[in-house]
């Protein structure tokens, strides 16, 4: 018998690497996870390189009858017992291979607090023979029942990570000596999409303000997207392309972020924002927006800074206040490491997983293992 989970993204983002990281924890525990992705994707040659057992299935989008023909000829060649969507594609995709091959338990992740469709085709996507529905925050939930789902379809489990690569990182200089910054120079630093929900823009405009009254920061900004040529664009325009640096993708992130004297995560919709746990496990002070399940990371004056959405200003003054006050950034840094160990590991997230599978497996009557 197996536990199928299928993730269509085709990129290497957040939820790819909790799907990554829940299979791991599945499989250490004896559970006989499938893993569905994409040929060729980031995801697909990670997990082969960890030795999960991957099928690469080409999803093409929500009808694609031949690979949801394929997904559901595998399903009953593996004996599916239970089968966990990571994606909204996957969702569609992967519920009519389901049907076809009678698996009797259908899980959900949602981790994005964008609301769902409002047609009869999304509501029926998250409530036909579902099971249950993971919502990764408080904020995602409240989506989730504002757009109709029923109560108790829904269950919260934060994301969680991986502790090691932030513990492998020895040095702490490494930006400071590829781009020749000063000693005193002050790096704050940003990784995520380049995508519009992540705010970037509001970013670029507290950087003009930070540049007028601090001119020693310096913004770095780590990921890539649709938004790239705008956002170059924007940094011209303000003539701030002397303290932002874009840096595009990169694997190195763990060291990245050991680089750095600040995160900041200016998104205006978040799920929760993994990269807030990331930056908290590389002992960095945190500014973020107080939107979508961030707060439930972030905690104003205690694990961090909370400002308003959209409020370049606003962020902009509390970089300062923490780039003035380092004892509080120190303060700040220091719960934020202790509160992310505590809370929002890889391994405590899967066992909340593995919970809520065998709850509902032992009110159908199923065995998992």
């Amino acid at each position: 018998m197996s536990l199928f989970h299928i993730d269509s993204g085709r990129e290497w983002r957040g939820g790819q690497r909790q799907s990554l990281l829940l299979v791991r924890e599945l499989m250490r525990k004896g559970y006989a996870a499938r893993f569905v992705v994409q040929p060729g994707s980031p995801l697909h040659e990670k997990a082969a390189a960890e030795g999960l057992p991957v099928f690469p299935i080409r999803m093409r989008g929500e009808a694609d009858f031949w690979a949801a023909f394929r997904l559901s000829r595998t399903m009953k060649r593996h004996e599916c017992r239970l089968v966990h969507f990571h994606d909204a594609h996957a969702v569609a995709l992967g519920a009519a291979a389901a049907r076809r091959a009678q698996v009797p338990l259908r899980f959900i992740s949602r981790r994005v607090d964008f609301p769902l469709k409002d047609n009869k085709f999304s509501q029926r996507k998250y409530t036909r023979d579902v099971d249950g529905i993971i919502a990764i925050s408080e904020g995602v939930r409240k989506v989730l029942l504002d757009s109709g789902i029923p109560p108790l379809l829904i269950s919260v489990i934060p994301s969680g990570i991986d502790f090691s690569p932030f513990r492998e990182v020895t040095s702490r200089d490494f930006l400071r000596r590829e781009f020749s910054f000063a000693p005193d120079d002050y790096l704050v630093g940003i990784v995520a999409a380049l995508e519009d929900h992540k705010g970037h823009t509001y970013l670029i405009q507290a950087s003009k303000i930070l540049k007028e009254q601090a001119p020693k920061i310096k913004v770095i900004v780590v990921g890539t997207g649709s938004l790239k040529m705008e956002l170059d664009r924007q940094v011209r325009d303000l003539g701030v392309d002397d303290i932002v640096f874009f840096l595009g993708f990169r694997e190195d992130v763990p060291r990245i972020l050991a680089s750095l004297d600040l995160f900041v995560l200016s998104s205006h919709l978040e799920g929760l924002g993994s990269s807030l746990l990331d930056a908290m496990a590389s002992r960095l002070p945190v500014v973020a927006t107080e939107t979508g399940g961030i707060p439930e990371v972030v905690v104003n004056l205690k694990t961090g800074l909370l400002v308003p959405p959209r409020d370049p200003a606003a962020l902009a003054q509390a970089v300062l206040t923490l780039y003035r006050d380092r004892g509080l950034a120190a303060r700040l840094a220091s719960r934020g490491f202790e509160v992310v160990h505590q809370k929002f590991s890889a391994e405590g997230m899967a066992w909340k997983i593995i919970d809520l599978y065998e709850k509902i497996a032992r009110k159908k009557g199923i065995r998992l293992s």
